[in-house]
């Protein structure tokens, strides 16, 4: 199947994995994703269909309302969405079983499964009768009936056959006439051979006269040596033993004729009569193809309003302005997975007017990434057709979603973390329309501190002039947030100081933070303190440093003359240097290391060692 960029929603391979739809990042299993959230399907066609919706939602609005209408009509009706979610319980993998019929696979124990998922269709097909969404009532007329195929179907097969159609066993009696005759002889052969074995005894005189049967000689009259005196003409001897001989005689080859003849007939017949039965389900195949597609689509629809009832999910509004509105939204996996804290919603507000591109700043733990994770999450959920966790929520269509998330590096191809994070990048920027969302965070961490900042600061601008996507960029440069304009907004995770220790009080507010708490972050995760008081420590210092480097620039400069001679060694040389600076852009460590380099050099054009 191919997906059509013109009805639904792209997403890449990296946005799938870092946002973590139908697979975790820790094992790849279903568990802790967007799909075991929302997942209460009763049907395996109807989990697979809700994967599929995940993993391609709509970019229509029409389309997607027609879906929120039947999820909100299920919302509603409590008992409805009950009982039909109970009806779909007995419904079996059918397309599964469809596709073994057709490929001549399927076994008695599938036609069963067929069988019991017809008897459930009338029941569902009732519970949407006079539905007022659209979606239910289409499914109430493309859902046909099979009565007359389950009533044979039940006719013809016992309850529970066995796996194999070689062994007999799966027809039930009255089906057909002659398999019911050679059942009989079959079933009445034990008590034929003892009435043989007594007329025998009666007419020989010959009191241990017994029959019996082994494979290689099949059926044969015994007759201990001692009685062999009184052995008829018209016994033929088969076999001599020590203490007895075996005969034979016409009627005992007439009746192991008709009993070996009537097992091997019974397991053909029942083998041919099965063929039928299957050859029968094959000319329905289209058709209940069509009902199988109808009955997963409900599941899903059921599915999703069962997640909203027990999640507190609302309905979307759908918008086609660029405009996304959120109201105290909040992640649907972080919320599921916190036991201990509460969830701590927050707005989210993207447009191409005012709120373009988000700049996000604030220390690591607070909250960034959960919260970018959070819009794209709820703008795909709403396109998929599902309610969402928030307050209120208006959601424009976006075409694409692009996520850089995390660090991660490709050894095999010889890719370092800085590569595999450029060349993600690079793919956005490629691919990203206006009317996609980009979720960006920590650009530019893999390389230096100059070049990582350059590299975010013209990814930003890049987005803000050419590409125009609604964008949210966490970063810990907290220079860029000087990139503040029309389209462009600085918000942070707020943050509350109690005297050495601080608390991440999770909201995204409106400005900038004013540095990273990464100490304070490093006390949470467990590091001793003697190393936490040392970095604090050393901190302070490279602060202090580059406060005195700043000050030491300003004398300088105030100092210098209005017309500076060029003709000056001082001018050339000192001066010069400290003008190069960047310092707004440098770290603590690298203005230590500047104003080191620079008192050398003032040494030395003063002529001291």
């Amino acid at each position: 199947m191919f997906l059509d960029s013109a009805e639904n929603l792209v997403l890449d391979a990296n946005t799938l994995r870092n946002l973590e739809i139908t697979r975790n990042l820790r094992d790849g299993s279903k568990k802790n994703t967007l799909l075991d959230i929302l997942d209460y399907t009763e049907t395996a066609m109807g989990g697979r269909l809700l994967k599929k919706w995940l993993e391609q939602p709509l970019l229509s609005i029409v389309r997607i309302n027609q879906r929120l209408d039947a999820v909100t009509e299920l919302v509603e009706d409590f008992s409805f969405r009950q009982k039909l979610r109970e009806g779909c319980k007995t419904i079996y993998d059918f397309e599964r079983l469809l596709t073994r019929v057709e490929v001549g696979t399927a076994n008695a124990r599938d036609v069963v499964a067929l069988k019991v998922s017809f008897q459930a269709l009338p029941g569902i097909k009732e519970l949407l009768k006079d539905r007022k969404a659209e979606l239910l009532h289409a499914s109430y007329d493309n859902i046909e009936l099979y009565d007359e195929l389950a009533a044979l179907l039940e006719r013809a097969i016992v309850n529970d056959p066995g796996l194999s159609l070689r062994e007999g066993g799966i027809i039930r009696p009255g089906y057909n006439q002659e398999l019911d005759e050679y059942r009989r002889i079959a079933h009445d052969s034990k008590r034929m051979l003892q009435d043989m074995e007594e007329r025998e005894r009666t007419a020989t005189g010959i009191k241990a006269l017994k029959i019996g049967y082994n494979k290689v000689f099949g059926y044969y009259i015994e007759v201990r040596n001692s009685g062999k005196d009184l052995v008829p003409a018209n016994y033929v001897r088969k076999q001599t033993l020590a203490n007895a001989e075996r005969y034979i005689t016409e009627e005992l080859k007439a009746f192991e004729t008709k009993i070996l003849g009537a097992q091997e007939k019974i397991v053909n017949l029942e083998y041919n009569l099965f063929m039928e039965l299957r050859e029968v389900l094959v000319g329905y195949l289209v058709s209940i193809q069509r009902t199988a597609r109808e009955i997963a689509r409900i599941d899903v629809l059921a599915s999703l309003a069962e997640a909203a009832a027990a999640h507190n999910y609302v309905r979307p509004r759908l918008l086609d302005n660029g405009e996304i509105h959120i109201k105290d939204g909040r992640h649907p996996l972080v919320e599921r997975i916190l036991t201990q804290d509460l969830f701590v919603p927050n707005d989210a507000t993207l447009n191409h007017a005012e709120a373009e591109i988000l700049l996000i700043t604030g220390p690591n733990m607070a909250g960034k990434s959960t919260y970018m994770r959070q819009t794209a999450l709820l703008t795909l959920m709403a396109q998929a057709g599902s309610f969402l966790p928030a307050r209120e929520a208006e959601i424009s269509p976006v075409d694409r979603i692009f996520t850089r998330i995390g660090a991660s590096d490709d050894l095999v191809s010889g890719q370092s973390t800085f590569m595999v994070e450029m060349n993600e990048v690079a793919q956005i920027l490629k691919y990203a329309t206006k009317n996609s969302l980009i979720i960006l965070d920590e650009i530019g961490r893999g390389t230096s501190t100059f070049d990582g900042m350059s590299i975010a600061r013209a990814v930003v601008e890049y987005i803000r002039d050419h590409i125009h996507a609604k964008t949210l960029f966490a970063t810990h440069y907290h220079e860029l947030t000087d990139l503040e304009s029309e389209h462009i907004k600085n918000y942070c995770v707020a943050v509350k100081e109690r005297g050495t220790k601080v608390v991440f009080l999770r909201r995204i507010v409106a400005g900038s933070a004013d540095k990273s708490y990464g100490i304070h972050v490093a006390r949470l995760a467990g590091l001793p303190n003697s190393v936490t008081q040392r970095a604090q420590a050393i901190l302070d210092a490279l602060e202090a440093e580059k406060e005195g480097a700043a000050c030491l620039i300003a004398r300088e400069e105030a100092l210098a003359p209005q017309e500076a001679p060029m003709t000056s060694l001082f001018d050339t040389s000192l001066s010069t240097a400290i003008l190069s600076l960047d310092v707004m852009t440098m770290t603590p460590l690298e203005a230590l290391n500047e104003l080191y380099k620079l008192q050398k050099q003032a040494r030395e054009e003063a002529g001291q060692k």
